[in-house]
Formats: structure tokens, C-alpha cells, sequence
């Protein structure tokens, strides 16, 4: 049964079903495992969008957590990289890994990594790794090159990406500012159960929509790498546990568990570039937003800041940051010319950043 739902009620539902208002998130773990999986390529503010969701966090307590393995980052859902807890990422990979292999086979064919050249770098990679060893991505190029592999340049990044994609190697933590790569066989030991895809597919479903629903089909395509069919599979499995709306002629889905109403999202909230709450839609990325229009020019203007500022739930600017030498100075560029409690509200989300990094915060203001 179709049941109706105001646009304007999208962006609350979704920033409470988020966590970024509401009950927040104990650790890293829980915030990763409750979304199934959050984009992080650009790692230090993809920790930011753990962090604003999380309850006394800093910016380090990210860093343990990966040392530690208790999330991992690497390529899964699509071909970029994801922070994913340690017990979700063989089920993940397992499922949608193929499909993201599927995706990048015109890539490989591109740079010359046939699929021979492609399991003589595993072999390599593996072999360096057994052990407990740890190495960055410049020691594997050098193993790689010792072994008469080609790795300029985007043919290293792409070796590594599918040895992550085929669960063979993930990150290892940190070595100063550089990242590390360990055999995932080592770090997340696998289970004897036997992987089943239908169960892997139903847990994705609902641990998308329980974060990020509502949403439709299309989004959940775009998130997943899954086929529609896939996709209609796991929605009917669920059952009763979702539900469709229509809304503006698009059908979202939601746990119907979260479908009450959300109260409204009060202050501001400063999102990185590849937050959930922005790179998690497709086809309702801003939907139900009166600037929608204004904030997808935005989203394609590279002249502008990347990170997104909700002001109320709504779309009201872009921001960045940038370290100083003792500071963090954020730039916020207002599409309206804020009132003075809306500089208050911008001013204390740049606090919580600045209590996050654990640096003073100067901000500076101009609108479009």
C-alpha cells in the first residue's frame, strides 16, 4: 500500500536515522556497522563524519580504531574506499565485490592488467605481507617493480584496489602519516560459515534504509553497485520490515520502524564532501530541499568549497577547512547572507570540529 509523506520531511527523517541529530554513536564501530559502510577515501574528514555522530570522540580515537581493526578501510560497495566494521567486511566483499570487479574489467583492459598479471601481483603482495608485516604503498610498489611489474602511474592504485576487492589485502594502520596495507586473511581471520548471498543481500537492504532511508531504489543501486533486480529481491524478502511512500512521483522505501516523524533538525551541521548524508542518494541527493536547485549547481562548481553546511536541515552553503599552524581555519560560503544566530549556530559546529581535532577554530563568513 502507497501512504503519502511531505517532501519537506526528507532531510530530518534521514538526519535522524543518521545519527547526526538523536541518540549519537559510542564508538567508530558502531557508527560504521549501523550505516554498513561509509565512504572515506579522503580519510582525515571522512573520521569527521564519524565523529560528528558520536558521543566524545577525537580525531585519534579514528586512528586506534584502525590500528586496532576494528574498522578497516578499503574498496567495497563502489570503487572508492569505505570504513566498514571488521565483522561486516568478508560479508560485504563477498557480495558486492564481484559486481565493483564487473565495473572496473574495462579499466584493467585499459592499462594492460590482464587477469594473469592481475593474480601475479597477489602473489607478490601476498607473499610480502604473510606474517603480520604491514607496508605502504610505496614498499608494495618496489616489490611489485622488483618482480617486473609495472606500476606507473594509475595502474598501482588499480593492483591494489582489485587485491582489496578479492579479500586479499585491507588497511593495516597507520606508520606515521603514511597508511599501511595488511593480508586481510590476518587481520579479519575468515568464519567457516558458508556465505550466504540471499542473508548478505537482506542485511545490506536493511542496514541501508535503516540509515539512510528514506530512499529509492535508484539510491540504493548507486550505493551498493547491486542490479534493481538484486535489489527488488531484498526489499521483498524484508517484507513487512519496510514500507514505500510515494513522494513527488518517487517511491522510497523505509524501515518502517523509523517512518514516524522526525522532529526538525535544529543548528548546523558541517558535512564533508563524501558524507553519507550526501554521497549515500543518486536520485534524491537534496530531494524535498527548497534550494535544491542552488545546492546541485554548487555540488558541480569546483570554485566553491566541497563540504556541505545544513542549516536546519536545509542546504545553506559549502565549506572547508584548512590546518594552520596551531588552528583550523574554516571557510563557509553562504548562499544567503546569514542572520546573526545562524553565525552562532556556524560558529558552534565549527567548535565541535575544533573539539574533534582538538586545535581552536577561527571562522570566516561570506555569502554568494
Amino acid at each position: 500500500m502507497y501512504t503519502p509523506m511531505k517532501s519537506g520531511d526528507m532531510t530530518t527523517r534521514r538526519m535522524r536515522n543518521s545519527r547526526l541529530t538523536g541518540t549519537p554513536f559510542d564508538g567508530p564501530d558502531d557508527a560504521v556497522r549501523w550505516h554498513g559502510g561509509m565512504q572515506a577515501q579522503d580519510y582525515g574528514p571522512a573520521k569527521w563524519s564519524i565523529g560528528q555522530r558520536s558521543t566524545g570522540l577525537i580525531d585519534q580515537d579514528l586512528d586506534l580504531a584502525l590500528a586496532a581493526g576494528s574498522i578497516v578501510r578499503t574498496h567495497v560497495l563502489r570503487p572508492t574506499w569505505h570504513f566498514v566494521a571488521r565483522d561486516d567486511v568478508r560479508r560485504l566483499l563477498a557480495l558486492t565485490g564481484p559486481r565493483v570487479q564487473q565495473r572496473n574489467a574495462p579499466w584493467y583492459r585499459q592499462l594492460g592488467l590482464e587477469a594473469r598479471t592481475r593474480a601475479r601481483c597477489e602473489r607478490l603482495i601476498v607473499s610480502a605481507l604473510q606474517d603480520g608485516n604491514r607496508l605502504t604503498r610505496d614498499a608494495i610498489a618496489r616489490i611489485l617493480e622488483h618482480g617486473g611489474v609495472d606500476t606507473s602511474g594509475q595502474r598501482l592504485p588499480s593492483i591494489l584496489m582489485h587485491c582489496e576487492l578479492e579479500s586479499v589485502i585491507c588497511s593495516g594502520g597507520g606508520a606515521g602519516r603514511q597508511h599501511t596495507y595488511a593480508l586481510l586473511d590476518e587481520r579479519v581471520p575468515g568464519s567457516h560459515q558458508r556465505f550466504d548471498r540471499d542473508e548478505a543481500l537482506v542485511e545490506l537492504v536493511r542496514r541501508y534504509l535503516g540509515s539512510h532511508g528514506p530512499a529509492t531504489v535508484k539510491d540504493l543501486r548507486w550505493w551498493s553497485s547491486l542490479t534493481v533486480a538484486d535489489l527488488n529481491r531484498g526489499l521483498s524478502m524484508l517484507g513487512s520490515e519496510v514500507e514505500r511512500r510515494v513522494v513527488e512521483g518517487l517511491i522510497f522505501w523505509s524501515v518502517a520502524s523509523n517512518s514516524t516523524h522526525a522532529p526538525a533538525a535544529r543548528g548546523v551541521h558541517l558535512l564533508q564532501a563524501y558524507d553519507e548524508l550526501v554521497v549515500g542518494y543518486a536520485e534524491s541527493r537534496f530531494f524535498g530541499d527548497p534550494r535544491a536547485a542552488i545546492a546541485r549547481a554548487a555540488w558541480k562548481d569546483r570554485s566553491l568549497p566541497t563540504g556541505v553546511i545544513l542549516m536546519g536541515g536545509g542546504v545553506a552553503g559549502r565549506w572547508r577547512r584548512t590546518f594552520e599552524k596551531d588552528s583550523i581555519a574554516v571557510e563557509a560560503v553562504m548562499y544567503e547572507d546569514p542572520k546573526p544566530r545562524e553565525l552562532r549556530a556556524l560558529r558552534t559546529a565549527a567548535e565541535g570540529l575544533g573539539r574533534f581535532l582538538a586545535r581552536p577554530v577561527t571562522v570566516d563568513v561570506r555569502h554568494m
